[in-house]
């Protein structure tokens, strides 16, 4: 039997209309990914504890196998360890150098750092005992580095959105950063994050700018179903975005 209608009940509303983004805020978020910048070039300055937080609760907020939460930041005040840290760059980026071979020389012009010119440095690390974490790592154990990274580019877009630049710097031997920031064992050290003010955004990807690489086609990038088998669903996808969707490197 249906229930009398009563005039004076009030309709749900519907979830979407409550939880949806305006079309301004949806077009931020998209502005966000689509400038972010791994930025080496720092003017200085400062960032403010208030910013600070909000950025690092923007990473903690990130996605985590299992929700465990992987992630650990050490920020780096100390002059003496900043030099330390930059030296165990430059330690890397020789041998990198090396490594590359017939790319070296064009390597050794890349500016791989921020570490002495940032207002911030954040190192990022995974913390001892992780392999008591089993729900979503039992055959893929390395989850909790795609997590960490998760909560890096939350900062990273958030940090865009306050109109600060940072950097991911890679370039250092694990071992001895974390020696050098006496880390317990069993923790692992995934970034150095240079993080404060700049003069400006890169206009593209500094990689790019600088004749390194290209971004590759997203065609290159999807497949229907199986590995080999072309995916029509990027031309389709490019002519029905709105301008503000498009990428702008």
């Amino acid at each position: 039997m249906q229930a009398p209608h009563r005039p004076d009940a009030k309709t749900p509303t519907p979830a979407a209309s409550t939880q949806s983004f305006s079309d301004a805020e949806r077009a931020a978020v998209y502005r966000a990914i689509h400038e972010r910048r791994d930025m080496r070039h720092f003017s200085g300055g400062s960032v403010s504890d208030e910013v600070l937080l909000r950025l690092l609760r923007a990473a903690h907020h990130g996605p985590s196998v299992g929700f465990m939460q992987p992630w650990r930041f050490i920020r780096v005040t100390s002059g003496a360890l900043r030099e330390g840290i930059h030296a165990l760059v430059e330690q890397e980026r020789g041998r990198t150098a090396e490594a590359l071979g017939e790319r070296k020389n064009d390597f050794m012009k890349l500016k791989v750092q921020g570490v002495l010119d940032a207002a911030e440095v954040l190192v990022v690390a995974l913390p001892p005992g992780r392999e008591a974490h089993i729900f979503g790592r039992r055959t893929l154990p390395e989850m909790d580095i795609a997590s960490t990274a998760c909560a890096i580019q939350n900062l990273w877009l958030a940090a865009r959105a306050e109109n600060l630049g940072m950097g991911w710097v890679s370039l250092f031997d694990p071992a001895a950063l974390a020696q050098l920031l006496q880390m317990p064992a069993g923790a692992h050290p995934l970034a150095v994050l240079c993080l404060g003010p700049v003069t400006e955004f890169y206009a593209r990807p500094m990689l790019e700018q600088e004749k390194w690489a290209t971004r590759a086609p997203l065609q290159q990038m999807l497949m229907d179903n199986v590995w080999a088998q072309e995916s029509r669903l990027e031309a389709e996808s490019d002519a029905a975005a709105p301008p503000d969707q498009l990428p702008r490197d």
